[in-house]
């Protein structure tokens, strides 16, 4: 598609909010939503996008508007279906299923996971179930109710980037603590663990490192979403 716009500003909505305007006129979601995000930070970031177009428009070079969308046309309208989604990663997550103690793994994902799990369980006053071998255990059912209600308790916007970095970890335990760090590519590195260590014995392909390199970059973009987002 052609640029059809000359000028993009940012204005502050009435009701609350901020809206990218372009040439006057105010961005719409895909489903026909008037698209105002909640912060000033995360507007001009929005605005940002659409002033980098060239003489056509890339879409893919739109990933904040894409969130935004996902946010105010998917998330708001359902955001405790969305919460109750996220927390099945809660039962099946990364950072709880261990190597067999005796294999070398086991002691890297001790050093890595292990004190990010802990201050996780510290700062919401719950227990999670550490698993070795893949057999499935339940987490807490306490523990769960705890985390459901931290995720009810966001806004459509904060969610849509713990939903985008959940899934990117397969981790809620990072999606969450990713909203509040200073330093969101060391929980990145935490969760490609793994990958990082299947690297290391077999040897680096290039298409599944520049997968990674997408993927990192994506799991990035989130958690600046939603950090802006509540800025």
């Amino acid at each position: 598609m052609r640029r059809f716009y000359k000028e993009v500003t940012l204005a502050a909505q009435p009701g609350g909010g901020w809206q990218v305007l372009l040439d006057g006129r105010g961005v719409k979601t895909v489903g026909g939503a008037p698209q105002v995000v909640p912060t000033a930070a995360l507007g001009e970031a929005l605005a940002a996008e659409w002033r980098d177009q060239g003489e056509t428009i890339d879409p893919r070079s739109l990933p904040l508007r894409d969130m935004a969308d996902y946010a105010i046309d998917i998330l708001a309208p359902d955001p405790e279906g969305a919460a109750e989604g996220l927390l099945a990663y809660a039962e099946t997550d990364t950072l709880c299923y261990r190597a067999d103690p005796d294999e070398p793994l086991h002691a890297r994902q001790q050093a890595v996971w292990e004190p990010i799990l802990a201050r996780f369980e510290q700062a919401h006053a719950i227990t999670l179930t550490r698993v070795s071998g893949v057999l499935h255990r339940p987490q807490p059912p306490a523990s769960l109710a705890v985390l459901e209600a931290r995720l009810k308790a966001l806004d459509p916007f904060a969610l849509a980037g713990v939903d985008a970095m959940t899934k990117l970890a397969a981790s809620l335990v990072i999606g969450l603590a990713a909203l509040d760090a200073e330093e969101p590519l060391a929980l990145w590195q935490a969760a490609s663990l793994e990958e990082e260590w299947q690297a290391e014995l077999w040897g680096r392909d290039e298409e599944a490192e520049e997968r990674r390199a997408r993927r990192e970059a994506d799991f990035l973009r989130a958690s600046a979403f939603a950090r802006m987002a509540r800025a």
